[in-house]
């Protein structure tokens, strides 16, 4: 029998740690990259067309998992969800015969006959044929990757929708509010510094969706705090790819789901502009 030489142990740590760093580099990216797909589309912005520097997505997930008390916490309770769901899992991936039982107690009994009419299920033979289209050596990673991945899912999309949200009302966000000036004609939208009540001319402008919107904005575009109820404020959401996303804070008492309309202004000076809303002007908006 020949002696084959096995590799020091110290190049097996490197290559596992190597491989953790790997995983974690990859559960990182996916968790940053899924925050700000949801809080961005709270704003009707896709993140594919939005320009950020891959190494920003890896410092993300603290913002998700330790940004505040309640997101740790909402951390915390995942985690001993996952850990149980992936416990579960593999338990009831195993093969029947395997279960371990103790007939001379009534309850471990009645505890045997349950797990045993649970792994006779549709449901768990399902699993099991499933689970033999991956080999042995993969199968329980596998199955602990797929729930990580769902539980980075449900956290990067809960905790982007709520900051989202929390930066649209005004008496919450933390975006700076904003002072757009534009060279005259350079924009569609805007008010005359020297008369703000004056509407700038439209003429060589051309509008293509919901004109409705364009007139529900026009004569709002400066800040009004006067009247609390009544309150607006334009804050800054993004500068990306040489557009300006703007858009009107929400007051604090707006229906849970009621999303501001996002304006989105090149910043060249060439006029384009862009109006993005959830929804539609309706004949009685104002």
């Amino acid at each position: 029998m020949s002696n084959i030489p096995q590799p020091p142990s110290e190049t097996k740590i490197l290559g596992t740690f190597a491989s953790l760093v790997g995983l974690l580099g990859i559960f990182l990216y996916f968790t940053g990259w899924l925050y700000r797909w949801a809080y961005y589309s709270f704003f009707q912005l896709e993140i594919i067309r939005l320009d950020f520097p891959i190494r920003s997505f890896l410092f993300v997930p603290i913002q998700v998992c330790l940004g505040d008390f309640w997101a740790f916490g909402r951390t915390a309770l995942v985690a001993i969800a996952t850990i149980i769901l992936i416990k579960f899992t593999l338990w009831l991936l195993q093969p029947l015969n395997t279960l371990e039982g103790n007939q001379s107690n009534q309850g471990r009994s009645r505890l045997r006959e349950f797990a045993q009419k649970l792994h006779r299920s549709l449901i768990a033979r399902t699993l099991r044929s499933l689970a033999e289209v991956f080999p042995q050596s993969l199968r329980n990673d596998t199955i602990i990757v797929t729930w990580l991945l769902v539980a980075l899912f449900w956290l990067a999309r809960i905790q982007g929708t709520i900051d989202a949200r929390r930066d649209a009302i005004n008496d919450t966000s933390l975006l700076p509010v904003i002072t757009f000036v534009t060279p005259e004609k350079s924009s569609v939208l805007g008010r005359n510094l020297d008369n703000l009540f004056l509407d700038p001319s439209l003429e060589g402008y051309r509008i293509i969706g919901d004109k409705g919107l364009f007139d529900y904005l026009r004569g709002r575009e400066t800040n009004d705090v006067v009247t609390p109820e009544n309150t607006r404020v334009w804050r800054l959401l993004l500068e990306n790819n040489g557009w300006f996303y703007l858009f009107p804070a929400l007051p604090p008492k707006a229906d849970r789901d009621q999303r501001p309309p996002v304006l989105a202004i090149r910043a060249n000076g060439s006029g384009e502009l862009m109006i993005l809303s959830p929804d539609y002007t309706k004949p009685d908006s104002k």
